[in-house]
This record gives C-alpha cells, structure tokens and sequence, in this order.
C-alpha cells in the first residue's frame, strides 16, 4: 500500500545565521575575559576557549584568526564608561564627544585587569610578536577606523578646518597612545587620553 508523499514538518526551523553567529561570539568573549582574568594571556588559546565556552574551534576561526585576536576582541569588550566627563566648549566640534568617548573606553580597557596584563606583555615584548601585530590590527586600527570615520563627517560638515591631513591627526591620537603602551614610560589613563584629544583638536577646530 502506497503510504503517499512525506508530508513536510509544520514546526519552525530553528534559527540560523546573524543571530547564532552572535550568541557563539558573546560566549567566546567571555570565555577569553574569564580565562584573562584567572591566569593571564598564555591561558588564553583556542582549545581553552572552546572547552570553556562550548563554542567548537572551525566556529571560533570562521570569526578570529588566531588566540590573539581573541584576547584582542575580549579587551575590547570589556565594560564602558558609564558616565562621560562633562564635554568642554570645544565639543561644539560633533565629532569630538564620540571621539572623546571612545578614546575613555580605550583608557578603561587597558587599565583593566586583564587590560593591564596585555600592556606589561606588549611592553616587554617584540614589536613582531603575533600579540602586538594582533594589538596593533585588532585594537589601535580598528578604533583608528572609527576615528577616520567620525573626522570625515566632521570635515564633510565644516565643523574642521579644510585641507587637514586627517591620517596625521589620528596617528596623532592612536600613535600616542601605542607609543605609550609599547614603550610603558608612561600611564595611558583617562587623564592622558582627555589631554591628548583636547591638545590636537585645538588646531583642527575652524
């Protein structure tokens, strides 16, 4: 007896894509962020992570190229400022409170815990190291990007003076505070990162 074509399951077909791919992410961040925090960079590999997070390792490299791209994207994920300081006159330029609230987040990240062990490590370390190389394209160039990006809209606005070189402004920016961390001479703190914006765009402003 012919039992007739297979009739299709009604039931919703489970979630794939973006929103999967998001939830695999958040658990590897912070897997990378307790592992940092317990015992440092060397604990933080790709076998560790997935044992820690269930997240399998093909999943974890279809994302990060490597352990250190991971202990990069879990620093900078480490929690904000919740309270921005109260923007001087100069923040009639609309790009510099973002500006301002990004470069606090990076000083907050890096006096973290786990912020504070990547630094000693970068400090005392080869400039050719897979950490620095990931420190310099995981952390100082993407955030080098976001600046690149809100100085092009304030230069498109005329809220900057016309004809700035704008990549001498943000190596200006970033720069400082590689330079710092590399040489570790001095703090990259709230202070210095609030200082360093407000003394260069004091000449870019119109």
């Amino acid at each position: 007896m012919s039992r007739g074509p297979a009739v299709k399951s009604l039931a919703p077909a489970p979630a794939r894509g973006r929103p999967r791919n998001q939830a695999a992410r958040a658990k590897v961040l912070r897997a990378a962020r307790a592992l940092l925090a317990a015992a440092g960079v060397g604990a933080v590999t790709i076998e560790a992570v997935a044992a820690a997070s269930g997240v399998s390792k093909p999943t974890i490299y279809r994302t990060w190229p490597n352990a250190q791209a991971v202990v990069m994207a879990a620093l900078m994920q480490t929690t904000p400022v919740a309270t921005p300081v109260a923007a001087p006159s100069s923040a009639r330029v609309r790009a510099l409170p973002a500006l301002r609230q990004q470069l606090r987040e990076i000083a907050a990240a890096l006096a973290s815990r786990a912020g504070r062990s990547v630094t000693l490590i970068l400090a005392a370390a080869d400039a050719e190291t897979e950490l620095s190389k990931a420190f310099r394209h995981h952390f100082i160039l993407e955030r080098r990007a976001e600046g690149r990006r809100l100085l092009d809209t304030a230069a498109a606005r005329g809220e900057i003076r016309a004809g700035l070189d704008l990549d001498l402004v943000l190596d200006q920016l970033y720069g400082a505070i590689f330079f710092r961390i590399m040489l570790g001479h001095a703090p990259v703190d709230e202070t210095m990162c609030e200082r360093l914006l407000d003394q260069v765009m004091s000449g870019a402003r119109r």
